[in-house]
Order: structure tokens, then C-alpha cells, then sequence
């Protein structure tokens, strides 16, 4: 390629003509105690380098000791994903030279990983089914962290000088790598949101990782390439590293296709490089040309025994696998009496455990689905944060849905109340009874009310007495504007009948 980029081909012209090939590498951080081959804390944040021993800064005349917690996290993922469990596996000396790998060295696995041959479902926003086949899930430490001052975008061209925090240096990794998912078209993108997407929920519900993307507990490096036809050979892939966003992974696929679709219009040839993801622009750009195994110069590490789990620790740790997040979210669907399309919007929208926790709180799961779906669903959108993120708890939510059952308030007092709850003005009993919110049920201040209207609209009275009791609307609008909302509307009608003599 030549070091001018041509102009983007849109991304529905590209599909047209090529046929994109993705592969996926996610990077989930263990969330053990300690690191993967010393005592020195596992942790998020804390001072620069205040977490580490001589072992994770490498120092000379350290040896590793392997963590058996991350061991077995490491089967449990590997199981979860349908994979095979090596009765014998190594770890092996990736050698590289960068100020962030202390040791000049990463410990990890080659040719011989924990886990290898799986397979996991996806599940697309239409209810596609797209089966993904895992190459292997591969244990291996963690690199420390550069950070680069002065420059522009915090990269290291520009940079005056940079600084290095190893707290990060040997916390334990699994990398899970697929094989060549093709077959997509259009939908690679989709696919590859996902898919990270869903071992994103799997970490979670295996208890092995916070999976928090923000942290960087999960990275994603997506592998792009095009060819001419489905039947021809893979083309040459780029590796964008390292994107940590589900909305970044998908943007970053659609980018990459539309890219490298310009370069080969254009005669040129795409290099198989890495690629660093610019979240501001929507873009990557060029960083190293990637190197293949061969140039890591793998050898085993001379440090560390063979690993051989028994094959009834493996069977302990299969029995002891919670349940899956997709045979969760069937059972729950059968249980809530959801269409697939609800399950479906449930999902997407991040409720599934919100609404979970509010119908074991006590609401029906039709009321629970229709407050997280709906007023609670418009409010997170209309400030740009995540359901979870709302002021509000599950609890809460279950409060509001009996105290609509019970007649207190209506749907529209119901909307006051989560505003004032949401306002932090305490539990849904509390916003009722500080803002004056109950329904208005008592007779005598109903007839009033319904007389005052009847009054004011003699006209409408007199339809209603000749046979127009669809006009009684009129009348229970203007009571219950005179209520502020609060009347009970079915009452107010009934009263309406009697007063007219209809």
C-alpha cells in the first residue's frame, strides 16, 4: 500500500464485491487475587507500580509460580465454550522487546494451549443464529501500561517521553481466538459485536472476571480481510488491537472492510499490519507490520513444569458451571411468558438481570418488562447512559408496579413518581406521599368535581342523556385535569352516569 490512503468505497458497495473474513481474539483479564506467576495483587488501579514483586518486574534470579485459581478459571472458560481441556498442556517464552514487558519476554502459551476445539452460539438482534468456531483459549500474563506525554491522542509519535506502570505486568489473561469466520457479508460487524458481546456475559456469569470493557478486563483485536468471492483464498488481514467497545468493534469491522476495499480498487496491495482504533474519528491507522508466530521465537519456558489437569478436577469443575447465559435466558422466557421479540428487546437493552431482580422482588413480570422497557428505557436513552446506571433499583421499580396494582396511583402518577425517585427524592412511598400523588378515590370530592364539569359543559351533559356516552369522555378529561391526573378514572365515569341519570 502506498502512503496515500484512497477514498473510502461505502461499505454496501464493498460488500457487493468482496467477501469479508473476520477473526476475533478476545483477551479477558482473570479476576484472581494475585497475579498468574506471583503474589503480587490483582487489582484495578492503586498508585503507579505499587503492585508488583521481583518476579512481576522480571529481576534477575526470579522464578514463576503458577496460580492454580487461574488455572481453573481458565478450564472453566474453556468448558463453557465447548472446548476440549488439554490432559497435558505448556507454557512457552513469547519474546518481544517493549518497554511494557518487563521480563522482554510474555509467558504464555504456543502450540500447546488449555483448552482448544469449541464452538459458541451467538445470537443476532433478529434472532440469527451464528454458530463460531474457537481455535483454542490460550492462558498467558498481562503486559504493564505506557503512557506517553505530550504529542496528540496520548500516541507514542510526538510523545516527549513516556512513562511505565508494570501494576498491570503478569495479571493473568485467557485470549480466546477463533478461526476464520466467514459466511457474514453484510452482517461481519454485527457478528463481531456479538460475538465479544456474549463472552462479554459469559465471564460475568462464570464469576472468573468482572468483564468491565471500560477497565479493559476485555479487549477485543479484530482481524479483517477481504477476497474477490467466497470460494477464492483468504486475503491478507489486518489486526486493529486491542478496541474495547462493543459499539467500537462494530464501527471498527464496517471501517476496515470499507478501507481495505479502496485499497485493492486501487490496485494496491493491504498490508498485514496491526492497526490502532481511533475512537473520535471512527478510523485505524497504521501501526507495526504484524508479525507471525515464527518471529516471536516461541520456546518452551524452562521456568514452569507442564501443566496436567486431572481429568476429575476437570469433571468437578464441569459440575460446578452455573448456568449458562443462554439456557438462562430461555428458561427465564418461558418462565415471563415473553415472545421472542420482547426476550429479544430485553436483551439488546441490557434489563434481562434489571427486570430478573424486580419480578424476584415481587412485581409481575409483565409490569416489570413494561417500566424497565418503556418510561425507564426513554429516560437512560434521553441522557445517553446505560438502564443499570439509572438512580433507581430493581426494589424500587417493584415498589412502584404494587402501588399501580393496588390503586394508589395510576400510569400517569406512576411517571411522577419514578421522576421523583429518579430525582433521589426517596422510595416510591416516600415521592407519593411528599408530592401528594395517591389517586383520588373518595366520593365526595369526585362528585364535585364531576358536577363542576357537568356544569361547565351542559352541552356534553345532554349528549351523554341522549344516548352519547362515548362524550362522557370529555367529562373524565376535564376531572381529571382538575385532579392533576390523580382521580380515579373508572369511578369518575360511573359517577358521570349517575349524575346525568343515564
Amino acid at each position: 500500500m502506498t502512503a496515500t490512503t484512497p477514498a473510502l468505497v461505502d461499505f454496501d458497495d464493498a460488500i457487493t464485491r468482496y467477501d469479508p473474513v473476520i477473526g476475533i481474539e478476545v483477551h479477558v483479564e482473570l479476576g484472581t487475587a494475585s497475579k498468574m506467576f506471583d503474589g503480587a495483587p490483582n487489582g484495578f488501579g492503586g498508585e503507579p507500580n505499587s503492585a508488583t514483586t521481583p518476579v512481576s518486574l522480571g529481576l534477575p534470579g526470579t522464578l514463576p509460580v503458577v496460580n492454580r485459581t487461574a488455572v481453573e478459571y481458565a478450564i472453566r472458560i474453556g468448558l463453557a465454550l465447548g472446548c476440549d481441556i488439554a490432559e497435558t498442556c505448556r507454557f512457552a517464552r513469547k519474546n518481544y522487546f517493549y518497554p511494557d514487558v518487563p521480563k522482554n519476554f510474555q509467558t504464555s502459551q504456543y502450540d500447546e494451549p488449555i483448552a482448544f476445539d469449541g464452538q459458541v452460539d451467538i445470537e443476532l438482534e433478529d434472532g440469527t443464529i451464528v454458530p463460531i468456531a474457537v481455535e483454542r483459549a490460550h492462558m498467558e500474563e498481562d503486559a504493564g501500561k505506557n503512557t506517553h506525554i505530550g504529542g496528540s491522542g496520548g500516541r507514542i509519535h510526538g510523545a516527549e517521553h513516556s512513562l511505565v506502570d508494570y501494576n498491570r505486568a503478569g495479571v493473568p489473561l485467557v485470549e480466546i481466538v477463533t478461526h476464520p469466520i466467514t459466511g457474514t457479508g453484510a452482517r461481519a460487524p454485527e457478528v463481531a459485536r456479538a460475538y465479544v458481546s456474549t463472552l462479554r456475559d459469559l465471564f460475568r456469569a462464570l464469576g472468573v472476571s468482572e468483564a468491565r470493557m471500560e477497565r479493559g478486563n476485555v479487549r477485543a483485536d479484530i482481524n479483517v480481510s477481504l477476497r474477490p468471492s467466497p470460494d477464492a483464498p483468504l486475503g491478507t488481514r489486518t489486526e486493529t488491537k486491542n478496541v474495547n467497545s462493543f459499539r467500537s468493534i462494530e464501527r471498527a469491522v464496517r471501517y476496515e472492510i470499507s478501507r481495505q476495499a479502496a485499497v485493492l480498487d486501487a490496485g494496491q496491495t493491504v498490508v498485514q499490519e496491526t492497526r490502532h482504533w481511533h475512537e473520535d474519528t471512527g478510523t485505524t491507522s497504521s501501526g507495526r507490520v504484524k508479525s507471525d508466530a515464527e518471529d516471536y521465537r516461541y520456546f518452551p519456558e524452562p521456568d514452569l513444569v507442564p501443566l496436567a489437569p486431572s481429568r476429575e478436577w476437570v469433571e468437578e469443575i464441569r459440575a460446578s458451571l452455573p448456568e449458562l447465559p443462554a439456557l438462562r435466558r430461555r428458561r427465564l422466557q418461558a418462565e415471563w411468558g415473553y415472545a421472542d421479540a420482547e426476550m429479544r428487546d430485553v436483551v439488546n437493552a441490557g434489563a434481562l438481570d434489571l427486570i430478573e431482580a424486580t419480578v424476584a422482588a415481587g412485581a409481575d413480570a409483565a409490569a416489570a418488562r413494561k417500566w424497565w422497557m418503556g418510561e425507564l428505557a426513554r429516560t437512560a436513552k434521553g441522557v445517553n447512559i446505560e438502564l443499570a446506571d439509572l438512580s433507581i433499583t430493581p426494589t424500587q421499580v417493584a415498589e412502584l408496579a404494587a402501588l399501580v396494582d393496588s390503586g394508589r396511583i395510576n400510569d400517569k402518577l406512576a411517571r411522577q413518581v419514578l421522576a421523583g425517585v429518579l430525582a433521589g427524592e426517596g422510595s416510591p412511598e416516600e415521592v407519593v406521599v411528599a408530592r401528594g400523588l395517591e389517586v383520588v378515590s373518595d366520593d365526595g370530592a369526585l362528585i364535585t368535581a364531576v358536577d363542576e364539569a357537568l356544569a361547565a359543559n351542559p352541552d356534553v351533559a345532554d349528549k351523554i342523556r341522549g344516548g352519547k356516552v362515548q362524550a362522557a369522555g370529555a367529562i373524565v378529561g376535564a376531572v381529571m385535569k382538575a385532579t392533576r391526573g390523580q382521580a380515579d378514572a373508572a369511578r369518575v365515569r360511573e359517577l358521570i352516569m349517575e349524575r346525568v341519570g343515564a
